[in-house]
């Protein structure tokens, strides 16, 4: 794993959050944008080499919403960034983690994603992140 690509937090209302993280960070959003399969529309700051994604679910199912009715607001995942991410859930599976997904699925910010199972990792859902070279 080469660096946190970024935190996650699940939110209830990302405009409401937009305004409250552009305070705190001092700066806005670079990026929104929809993921249909997740079910979540997704907000990015940069800070420093991270990047900080708010996630608001846009459906009752989604896992975010899910997420929020159990635990309410606030850390979802950390994301790793790796350069391979079919060897690294490899590597994971072989040390004995569980993934949730078994092929890496498209993410938001051009990413290839997978997720380790939070069991598995010390109570944290963790996301592998790749960029993806195959531009949607």
């Amino acid at each position: 794993m080469d660096k946190i690509e970024h935190i996650g937090i699940a939110v209830k209302d990302l405009e409401a959050s937009n305004k409250l993280y552009e305070k705190l960070l001092g700066k806005p959003h670079y990026k929104i944008e929809e993921v249909l399969s997740e079910g979540v529309k997704t907000s990015f700051f940069e800070v420093g080499p991270n990047k900080i994604e708010l996630l608001e679910a846009t459906n009752v199912d989604s896992p975010i919403a899910k997420f929020i009715e159990k635990r309410g607001e606030g850390v979802h995942h950390i994301a790793f960034a790796v350069d391979n991410i079919e060897a690294e859930m490899d590597r994971l599976e072989k040390e004995g983690f569980i993934l949730l997904n078994k092929t890496p699925k498209q993410g938001a910010d051009n990413k290839l994603v997978a997720f380790v199972h939070p069991k598995t990792a010390g109570g944290v859902l963790v996301e592998l992140c790749q960029e993806n070279n195959n531009k949607q």
